[in-house]
């Protein structure tokens, strides 16, 4: 058993719907976020900056005394994760294995989609593990670089949104896909408009997977909490924003003025600088 808590970070607020999926499903663990609003979006980010981002994330998280981090972003787990868990000891655990195993298990005719940020897409992390679990399988990958600001944005029911939508996804959708894998934390918030727009297509949110992948590896480590005390979850940010404050208490469903926190993005950098 251990009662620390487990580190969570992202972009923005995306990762926030795999924290409250890990809250759901393990009520006895508490969770420190981190979301680097300052530097949203990383998907257009080089993958030196994307991995120097991912390592300061996780020295902030070590600094709170957590006891595993997950990588809740898509790109930073593309990206990042093999140098993370190269580079430290505790486990860390990313979001693109689960969510290719939700959508192997879902798909009828092996078609599936993948949707994230450029440089989720052009690492071919998804296609590469669902091939992996599936040799049949046919992928076919789509970046949709506006859909993280219009989240970030609160645009989520917005007219426009709905004409980006289609924009990005009727030519994929007409590849004959059953199954559409929300490959970056931020597009379930989407989930409700592409499902309108597209109501055949089963679409796989890697949040529930990865929350039952740490389910996993915690028990087996022996590290599972029997009981929360006291708040569930802080949320730390490197930038403040209406925006953010709003989409979260939704994502939680509730009031999050009592565990918001912010730090400086120069303290966070220079926290960094301490480590090496």
């Amino acid at each position: 058993m251990d009662q620390r808590a487990i580190g969570v970070f992202d972009s923005g607020v995306g990762g926030l719907t795999v924290a409250q999926s890990i809250i759901e499903l393990l009520p006895g663990e508490r969770i420190v976020y981190f979301g680097d609003t300052a530097r949203v979006p990383y998907g257009s980010k080089s993958k030196n900056t994307i991995i120097r981002f991912a390592e300061e994330n996780t020295h902030f998280l070590l600094s709170k005394d957590v006891k595993c981090i997950v990588v809740a972003c898509n790109t930073a787990t593309a990206i990042a994760l093999p140098h993370l868990q190269e580079m430290f000891r505790i486990p860390i655990i990313g979001v693109v294995t689960p969510g290719a195993a939700r959508a192997v298990g879902t798909t009828r005719n092996h078609r599936i989609g993948v949707i994230g940020t450029m440089r989720t897409v052009a690492s071919g992390a998804y296609s590469q593990a669902i091939t992996g679990m599936d040799p049949d399988a046919v992928v076919f990958a789509r970046a949709c670089p506006l859909f993280v600001p219009l989240i970030e944005e609160d645009w989520i029911g917005h007219a426009a949104t709905r004409l980006v939508v289609r924009e990005y996804l009727d030519e994929l959708v007409s590849r004959e896909i059953d199954t559409l894998v929300l490959g970056c934390t931020h597009y379930p918030l989407l989930a409700d408009v592409i499902g309108a727009c597209y109501p055949d297509l089963a679409l796989v949110d890697s949040a529930v997977s990865t929350a039952e992948t740490v389910r996993t590896i915690l028990t087996e480590s022996g590290m599972l909490a029997e009981k929360a005390e006291g708040e569930r979850i802080h949320i730390w940010l490197s930038d403040y924003s209406e925006s953010f404050h709003e989409l979260a208490g939704r994502i939680l469903h509730r009031d999050i003025d009592n565990v918001l926190f912010t730090v400086r993005l120069e303290e966070l950098v220079q926290g960094m600088a301490g480590k090496l």
